[in-house]
């Protein structure tokens, strides 16, 4: 006989009292830890556990007594389904309280080194339509709301074009309004939608691996300019022609549409030839006259207005004067490199992907900028001794790591080339915290300021100064 399933708890009228890691709410039911979803400080609600463990529990609301004085009424209508923006109901000024918490939280339990007073948290201007970037997928097994579900109404299609549903790979949400782009993002969604259906075009199925359109990916820039890639399973010249001409003569501001046949299992482009059917190859970002050339597979932050205000801290952080060497650690397209580079002697950048490196330097020529310098690789096989050796002692090092964080060899060498102050700017706090652990032995924390990127989300960036002891 097979083990009986022991019950999970089922708790009733508990007070959500915090928000922790990843956005979670945290109820605390004598000594353990519960966290849940969808739900605020303040709320009461029924919890059933789904998940034990031996220090926390995981649960789902079954039903809400009490709402939180808190809390605000959703602005999208797609809100609850749609997997982003899910602290629409947290007042602006609450998220920013959680996000700065977390930082400090994350930083003191993980990272267990001295830490200075954290200065405010810098909150974004735009709450809503602040993106640069966003990436759509067609599929014919549109997820049905569980309002549309109860109405029984028979549907004339299952098409979609919109964002998946958390945890379907299969299923995506039909998106009408999108509150995070400006347009003409939404406008350009719709038309294509709406002229696909007019003319049969086949939506693609993700789990069958058939249809015609496949992902969308808008860019807007600050400057005005726009991108559009359209991405086919395959190719079909008759039916690509007439909706990217309908495309260019609907949409005049679109300055660079282009497209690429993917037949690949996976939606990834980064490998993939992507051609120009009108206008350029490229669109431009702009930060205090220096010009950055973003092309269809260029990382840029996806917050223009608040990348702007994050460089501006790390600027100021890095102490520069113009005797300063600086190494650009993960540099992407050199951005950070390019935009200190007025205010130091020399830029030195170092980033894995070589297409990066290759529009770092057209950023530079474009700019006249003549002190900086790019080189790819791996960031743990390229920085080594030998290579501060060639391009001498850094004075200076900003680093802005993936998610994952630095690797220890990466450490070590920043350890042993000394420079007299690190900026680290980090998109998640817990492996930031656990590198300066590490950088702990020669370096003091003198400065900490978390920026938001993403209102109405628990993602958060955040920028330490550490200075040699």
């Amino acid at each position: 006989m097979g083990r009986s399933r022991r019950k999970k708890p089922f708790y009733e009228n508990v007070r959500i009292t915090d928000v922790g890691a990843e956005g979670k709410a945290i109820a605390k039911i004598d000594d353990m830890v519960v966290f849940t979803t969808h739900v605020i400080p303040g709320d009461v609600v029924d919890l059933q556990v789904v998940k034990k463990r031996k220090r926390y529990q995981e649960a789902r609301v079954t039903k809400v007594h009490e709402y939180s004085k808190d809390r605000q009424d959703a602005f999208c209508e797609h809100f609850g389904t749609c997997g982003g923006c899910k602290w629409q109901f947290l007042p602006y000024e609450k998220q920013l309280f959680y996000k700065q918490k977390q930082v400090e939280d994350q930083l003191n339990r993980l990272g267990k080194v001295e830490l200075p007073t954290m200065e405010p948290i810098l909150g974004s201007e735009k709450t809503t339509f602040y993106r640069n970037k966003l990436e759509y997928t067609f599929s014919n097994k549109r997820w049905l709301t569980y309002e549309e579900v109860e109405s029984e109404k028979e549907f004339e299609h299952m098409n979609a074009l919109g964002f998946h549903i958390p945890g379907m790979f299969d299923k995506i949400i039909d998106i009408n309004k999108c509150w995070l782009q400006p347009e003409p993002s939404n406008e350009i969604r719709n038309e294509i939608r709406k002229y696909a259906l007019e003319n049969g075009l086949t939506f693609f199925d993700l789990r069958n691996q058939e249809g015609f359109l496949r992902n969308l990916i808008i860019r807007t820039a600050s400057t005005g300019e726009n991108m559009v890639i359209v991405s086919f399973y395959h190719e079909d010249q008759e039916a690509r022609e007439a909706l990217l001409q309908h495309l260019a003569d609907k949409f005049p501001q679109i300055n660079a549409l282009m497209y690429v046949i993917n037949a690949k299992a996976n939606d990834t482009i980064a490998d993939q030839k992507i051609k120009v059917f009108k206008g350029e190859d490229h669109i431009f970002e702009e930060m205090e006259g220096i010009k950055f050339k973003i092309g269809p597979k260029s990382f840029y932050q996806t917050n223009s207005d608040q990348a702007y205000e994050l460089y501006k801290i790390t600027r100021d952080f890095a102490g520069l004067t113009g005797d300063e060497n600086v190494y650009d650690l993960y540099t992407g397209t050199g951005t950070i490199a390019n935009f200190v580079a007025k205010k130091a002697k020399q830029v030195v950048g170092i980033e894995y992907v070589p297409d990066a490196i290759e529009d770092a330097k057209v950023n530079s020529l474009n700019n006249k900028i003549d002190n900086t310098s790019f080189y790819a690789g791996d960031m743990k096989d390229i920085l080594n001794n030998d290579f501060v050796q060639e391009h001498g002692q850094p004075d200076v090092i900003i680093t802005d790591p993936p998610r994952a964080g630095m690797h220890e060899d990466v450490i070590n060498v920043i350890l042993n080339a000394e420079p007299t102050r690190i900026v680290y700017v980090s998109c998640n706090p817990a492996t930031q915290a656990r590198d300066l652990s590490l950088l702990d032995s020669k370096y003091k924390v003198t400065r900490v300021r978390p920026v938001d990127m993403f209102p109405h989300t628990h993602h958060v960036e955040n920028v330490v100064l550490l200075e040699k002891r």
